[in-house]
């Protein structure tokens, strides 16, 4: 039974969400998977001991979390010897003014930043999740989606990803966990 070890970087829970949908999916395969905050590893968490590896994260204000940077660097040489693969979580990707160039290109720059190569890349959509952001973010928050025309009713939350796209993400994965 191959074992997948998914690490994933969240700041108000979707992007566990789709890690989570990402574990399922992999469940319903047969393999392993095990999911870990990259802000929170147990003490002596080998990644070698995977079969493969898959990192994921949301971006904020156009980044990646540094501390995914520092872990994706630390364990770089391991996920080049197995299958990895990563993924980003924004709202660029999908969702209101999407900007799937800009997304692309958050992406590209986090995979320069830490020097790794995945075999499987992809940008899922987000969510806009006003009653999780203090005040100041949802104010912000409301002046950029509205701009872009998007939903801007801070009583409630909205969601944007393709939960489809997350599943074909998962069964590509197991292909070339089984391929491998």
């Amino acid at each position: 039974m191959p074992r997948t070890l998914i690490l994933y970087a969240t700041t108000e829970g979707h992007t566990a969400w789709i890690v989570e949908r990402i574990a399922q999916r992999l469940r319903g395969q047969g393999h392993t998977a095990e999911t870990h905050r990259a802000d929170n590893l147990p003490t002596g968490l080998n990644p070698a001991a995977f079969d493969g590896v898959i990192v994921g994260s949301s971006i904020h204000y156009g980044h990646h979390p540094r501390y995914l940077c520092a872990l994706v660097r630390r364990y770089r040489e391991v996920l080049a010897l197995r299958p990895s693969a990563f993924f980003s979580v924004s709202l660029s990707a999908g969702g209101p003014g999407a900007k799937p160039e800009a997304a692309q290109r958050y992406l590209d720059t986090f995979l320069r930043q830490v020097n790794w190569q995945p075999a499987q890349t992809t940008s899922f959509a987000g969510a806009l999740q006003y009653s999780k952001y203090g005040r100041f973010k949802r104010w912000l928050m409301r002046m950029i989606v509205g701009i872009a025309g998007g939903d801007i009713d801070p009583t409630r939350d909205y969601e944007y990803t393709d939960w489809d796209a997350v599943e074909r993400f998962a069964d590509t994965f197991a292909q070339r966990l089984k391929q491998a």
